[in-house]
């Protein structure tokens, strides 16, 4: 029997014959908001290589959270900006650090509100690395262990509803599981960065959290870029260390990787959608080149198409109000 010859472009016609066989969807639910959060009052402060970016200070929280409930979208991750840095990096894990205090103005608003919070120690070491360092400069890998559990511990006791460590340390993962376990935050999951690269695409963030190494680089501790392998070996030892959400960061140029993680092990993934990747979009908007929502949209939804559950991303707000309108 001969069929009749099969012709995509039936399904293609109309916008609504369009949407009922769409394969891949995007909603605001699958979007989490970054927030640069410090201390002081009224401060509202854009960050030059990122436009509509802010740094926060505290008592701006619950109208940022009121807005992100009106759009949609469940939840922030944290980062903050201390009033100082010393070598150890304290202010990372300080009972009144900026993210403890954070966690606590968010949670005073909105008790139900879901919290993230980045889990290293970049933003608070005098030398911008992700750990303490040796007499060589190097991070020192087992000692900045503890001082990431007592970052991720203290968030916890804030009142963090999920924890996510970006240092890349070997073994951080277990650390962070069993301190918070030995105090009884045993629901309190950890979304890791499990395969962080060493990338370019970091510099705008590194503006936004006055995080830049102040000599070096990460390359000895983040990813080399060219490197696929060594992303599921990375995925594979947070996931026996007790992760529950694993990340690929940046996403735009590791699609690839996003896909071989969700194939490879069916786990709850995340990308990050990171500030280089942002700023290019913005700067060719404001330059007329590219149509700015139809862009983000479809980078969006080809992270969902290439495998991720959760989408952390700049143009959070953005997409929300663009996917209401339709």
């Amino acid at each position: 029997m001969e069929f009749p010859t099969y012709r995509p472009r039936r399904l293609r016609r109309t916008e609504t014959l369009r949407t009922m066989v769409r394969e891949t969807r995007l909603d605001a639910s699958d979007l989490i908001y970054p927030l640069f959060v410090m201390f002081g009052e009224g401060i509202r402060r854009e960050v030059p290589s990122m436009p509509g970016v802010l740094n926060i200070s505290l008592d701006q929280l619950p109208a940022e959270i009121d807005e992100l409930k009106a759009l949609g979208i469940p939840a922030v991750i944290l980062f903050g900006i201390p009033d100082h840095k010393d070598e150890a990096g304290t202010g990372a894990y300080a009972e009144d650090g900026v993210v403890q205090e954070a966690v606590r103005a968010i949670k005073a608003h909105d008790p139900d509100f879901y919290v993230i919070t980045d889990v290293c120690m970049c933003e608070y070491t005098s030398h911008g690395h992700c750990g303490a360092l040796d007499e060589h400069g190097r991070v020192i890998n087992d000692v900045t262990l503890e001082l990431l559990a007592s970052v991720a511990l203290s968030h916890a006791e804030a009142g963090a509803d999920m924890v996510a460590p970006s240092d890349m340390m070997d073994g951080r993962v277990g650390a962070i599981r069993g301190a918070l376990d030995a105090d009884g935050f045993t629901e309190v999951p950890i979304m890791a960065y499990s395969a962080k690269y060493a990338s370019a695409y970091y510099g705008p963030f590194r503006d936004a959290a006055d995080s830049a190494p102040a000599f070096g680089d990460r390359r000895g501790y983040q990813m080399d870029p060219a490197n696929g392998e060594e992303a599921l070996r990375e995925v594979s030892l947070d996931i026996q260390e007790g992760a529950d959400i694993v990340m690929v960061k940046p996403a735009l140029a590791y699609m690839d990787i996003v896909r071989r993680v969700k194939d490879e092990f069916g786990y709850p993934t995340a990308v990050y959608n990171v500030s280089g990747e942002y700023a290019m979009v913005k700067a060719a908007a404001a330059n007329g080149w590219i149509d700015e929502k139809s862009v983000v949209l479809e980078t969006l939804t080809g992270f969902k198409r290439a495998g991720a559950d959760l989408i952390i991303t700049y143009h959070a707000k953005d997409a929300a109000r663009w996917l209401k309108e339709g």
